[in-house]
């Protein structure tokens, strides 16, 4: 996800200058050619993109009103192409088409704006890696809940009094979260990234059906040009902060410039990789965003000034309620498997730095090979003592911060506000002018300044609305509660 995994390969030059240039199974580096066209760099950037921040659309655009709500979410959409646009050309360096490839977003830091920046990078990136790992955490255990609330409302009545523990669900997530993550490396999971990415698109097309079905019922919720209503839905002050939360909402919903300059280190170098990544960035953007603006707005148009923090848990929707089931079922399996998108990286970072700061440690570098019974699938299986520790106490460590904070719209808000601007805005602007040589002060330089100071302050705002959310939520709110 954007971490720095390795180094440029070494052998790519020698390949080249020993003659080998010109076979076919080889690329310019010395790796197995790529194949990726403009429609699988499309594809991967929809799965990146479309995850559990459609769940807070509707509540996002219920803050901000029909007029603001869609052309906020169409601003992101369209900063964030742009800055992905910048990035593209970021791939290789210094030429954006014939320089040293860039394999990881990192790397290309460190190649366009040098060491110090790559360190501010690197702390960005794994800050928002642990963020993310703790408001998964958070929004599967009350996808969790939902489910038997969803039943027990079956049964007994949409009024009665149908409660479920965060807590308790945290607990059993954290313990599959450890199971999964004594795996080595992401590359033994690789199929549960594409499960993940089938049950995102599941669940975010089950909550655009449901919120469909009700407008088509008749149903007629309060809506206004302005959102929520100061002194009758809220308090003045409510508004000016559920406006600013509700940004960091929307910027968490496009954060995927992470994991960009992955997905074109996928491409065939034929036509150009940044000419067809840009292109995949446009339609990759520009379908997530309609996909977003239904999901908002039509949620909106469900729910009104009422529409819930998250659409599929809040129960704007009862029946059929085995859908909604199916619906948190998605959300759960897809979250298992993006936590573990999410902290393969942090692990790797982690150990090998431990491992390259205690070189003779017999403990961190213990590894052995355990055969598994016949009942599991058989084969070996790699154990290694400080993995099963350290993996261990950080799932646990992300579930208790996750359980002192269980609120899935401040949570997903600060996040997002954190992320944006320096992310997907400032080190894109930053690497591209590096790159191009802009001159201080001439019009691009300007300008392109002007945007990365505008999301900074949005930036800032968003998460001051998240933060301002959480201390609220804090305030009444006992932990550690499971019954």
């Amino acid at each position: 996800m954007g971490m720095e995994k390795s180094k440029a390969n070494p052998a790519a030059f020698s390949i080249a200058e020993a003659g080998f240039g010109d076979r076919t199974d080889i690329d310019d580096d010395g790796r197995e050619r790529r194949t990726g066209t403009l429609v699988t760099a499309s594809a991967h950037i929809i799965t990146a993109v479309i995850g559990s921040g459609v769940l807070s659309l509707a509540w996002a655009i219920a803050q901000l009103g029909w007029v603001i709500g869609p052309a906020v979410l169409v601003a992101f959409s369209v900063i964030t192409w742009f800055c992905s646009s910048l990035l593209a050309d970021c791939y290789r360096s210094p030429d954006p088409v014939h320089g040293k490839r860039n394999y990881t977003y990192g790397q290309a830091v460190r190649a366009n704006l040098g060491v110090s920046k790559y360190r501010l990078c690197s702390l960005a990136q794994y800050l928002n890696l642990v963020g993310v790992t703790i408001g998964y955490t958070i929004t599967t255990a009350i996808s969790m809940g939902a489910i038997g609330r969803s039943n027990c409302f079956h049964r007994n009545g949409h009024n009665a009094a149908c409660e479920a523990s965060n807590t308790t669900n945290m607990i059993i997530f954290a313990a599959i979260q450890i199971l999964l993550s004594q795996l080595p490396n992401f590359h033994k999971i690789w199929w549960l990234s594409i499960v993940a990415a089938v049950m995102s698109l599941a669940y975010s097309s089950i909550g655009l059906g449901l919120s469909i079905a009700k407008i088509a019922g008749g149903v007629h919720a309060k809506t206004t040009l302005t959102g929520v209503t100061v002194g009758v839905d809220v308090s003045a002050s409510e508004k000016i902060w559920r406006t600013f939360q509700s940004l960091g909402d929307i910027a968490f919903a496009y954060s995927y410039s992470n994991v960009l300059i992955e997905i074109q280190d996928t491409l065939r170098s034929s036509p150009a990789e940044n000419t067809v990544m840009k292109k995949a960035s446009l339609i990759g953007v520009s379908t997530t965003t309609t996909f977003y603006m239904l999901c908002g707005v039509l949620g909106y148009a469900a729910f009104g000034s009422s529409a819930p923090g998250n659409f599929l848990t809040g129960f704007g929707f009862y029946e059929p309620f085995w859908l909604v089931d199916v619906g948190n079922v998605c959300i759960v399996v897809h979250l298992v498997g993006a936590y573990q998108v999410f902290c393969q990286p942090f692990y790797q970072f982690v150990e090998g730095w431990a491992r390259s700061r205690w070189p003779d440690s017999a403990f961190l570098h213990a590894e052995r090979v355990v055969q598994l019974p016949a009942i599991v699938g058989g084969g070996e299986f790699p154990v290694s003592p400080f993995r099963l520790v350290w993996r261990t106490a950080y799932v646990a460590l992300t579930a208790v911060v996750a359980m002192l904070f269980p609120f899935f719209n401040d949570f997903l808000g600060l996040i997002g506000a954190v992320s944006f601007w320096p992310l997907t805005v400032y080190f894109p602007v930053e690497m591209y002018m590096a790159q191009a040589k802009v001159r201080r002060f001439s019009p691009t330089w300007t300008w392109m300044n002007v945007l990365s100071i505008a999301c900074l302050v949005v930036s800032v705002l968003a998460a001051a609305g998240s933060v301002q959310g959480l201390v609220k939520d804090v305030a009444g709110y006992k932990p550690f509660k499971v019954s």
